[in-house]
């Protein structure tokens, strides 16, 4: 197990702050750093149990219309880790001293680990090892643990320069993904997650694009088979590094197709990811929230790494409401409450977005691969809709509405 610091934090004003919580019938708030649909069902979940909710974020996230937030309205003067940081470390936030912090995003992630000591004397803290985040939150050391591990991984190469690049031209096979190693910072400037490259000549040009913004990248093979091989393991580990559960789900339809966030999810049961993933987390020695995910490669029958988060994620709406409600689990450890039972969960439960689910199915229509009768099959069962409540229905709208405002503004900028 590769651990160069202690996993657990035993900062004595955390220990204040914890027993300050349980010591009083009055529940904490929370904070919430981040996050859109992740952001918005962890809300809901604590917003349920009485607990105020305060959330930072990007300002057209759906979650600061939702009535279980309470929108914090930060000046930005540069980049979210910053200018929440600054926030948090600030007297603007004493009075939310003794909230329950928590994050939805890799920016608040970094926050957390790197202003650690110092926000333990303000908020409660969910058990973390800093250094296994920061590890799995870079790709490549991501893929390194695995190695070690025993975990199988696509192919992927190091490389740092266009030079390195040509010196294992031979070794390469395409299509191949140029992957950032920091994938929210290539996300904040380029709008997606990697860039998929058919030839060398795509290959040199999408990293020179990529070297020339400062992002350090990686070259990964690209698994065959469509968005339906994807999968993910979901757990929590303990201070003694054992899992309190087992949860796994599948995608089915991504939009953009092959490359973009999920649009289709659904419950399942496989356990063929619960020693892998926890290979991986035990060589990591990550503790608290832990989501791995696979794509299941046809040509040899094995579950690759993709990537693992030491957060809450997209789908998090969906596992709660097959019945693991991570966000209390998290509450109710940080304030010494009785925790939620993990018995079985209720699988055969699909999480829908409907608009960004009909783009998939046009584009996989024109490429041959999806008819409508086929998608409309898909989605006639239970489903869970992460943005729509009928108590709390303008997340939705709003979410509805922003691709069509992003399309408006383009136009005006184009204008002559």
């Amino acid at each position: 197990m590769l651990l160069s610091s202690s996993p657990i934090s035993t900062a004595s004003s955390d220990a204040d702050l914890r027993s300050a919580a349980a010591a009083t019938t009055e529940l904490p708030p929370a904070i919430i750093l981040g996050g859109e649909t992740n952001a918005l069902s962890v809300a809901r979940d604590l917003s349920s149990m009485g607990v105020s909710v305060h959330a930072i974020g990007e300002h057209d996230s759906a979650v600061r219309n939702s009535r279980h937030v309470r929108w914090i309205e930060i000046d930005s003067h540069g980049d979210a880790e910053t200018t929440w940081a600054e926030y948090l470390l600030s007297a603007a936030s004493d009075h939310l001293r003794g909230a329950v912090l928590l994050t939805c995003g890799d920016a608040g992630l970094t926050i957390l680990r790197k202003h650690r000591d110092e926000l333990q004397k303000r908020f409660l803290l969910d058990l973390a090892n800093p250094v296994a985040q920061e590890q799995l939150l870079d790709k490549l050391s991501t893929y390194r643990l695995a190695q070690a591990a025993g975990v199988t991984t696509p192919k992927f190469w190091s490389v740092q320069s266009a030079e390195q690049v040509r010196a294992v031209r031979d070794e390469l096979v395409y299509p191949l993904l140029v992957k950032p190693r920091l994938s929210h910072l290539f996300d904040a400037r380029f709008g997606k997650k990697f860039i998929i490259a058919h030839n060398f000549e795509q290959l040199i040009d999408a990293f020179d694009l990529s070297s020339g913004a400062g992002m350090a990248m990686l070259l990964v093979e690209m698994i065959p088979g469509g968005d339906e091989q994807l999968c993910s393991y979901f757990t929590y580990i303990d201070e003694s590094g054992v899992p309190l559960f087992h949860y796994t789900k599948r995608i089915i339809r991504r939009y953009p197709v092959g490359m973009g966030a999920a649009c289709h999810h659904v419950t399942d049961w496989i356990p063929e990811l619960i020693a892998p993933a926890n290979r991986l987390l035990d060589e990591a020695g990550l503790r608290g929230l832990a989501n791995i995910e696979f794509k299941l490669d046809p040509r040899d029958g094995q579950y690759k790494l993709i990537e693992c988060n030491a957060r809450f994620v997209a789908s998090n709406g969906l596992v709660s409401a097959s019945g693991y409600s991570l966000a209390k689990l998290v509450y109710n450890r940080l304030t010494n409450r009785p925790l939620p039972k993990f018995g079985k969960y209720r699988t055969g439960l699909h999480q829908w977005d409907p608009f960004r689910d009909f783009l998939a199915y046009r584009q996989l229509k024109r490429e041959g691969r999806l008819t409508f009768l086929q998608w409309i099959g898909s989605a006639l069962h239970p489903q869970f809709f992460a943005y729509f409540k009928w108590d709390d229905p303008l997340p939705a709208l709003v979410r509805l509405v922003k691709p069509l405002a992003k399309k408006m503004k383009l136009k005006r900028v184009k204008r002559p």
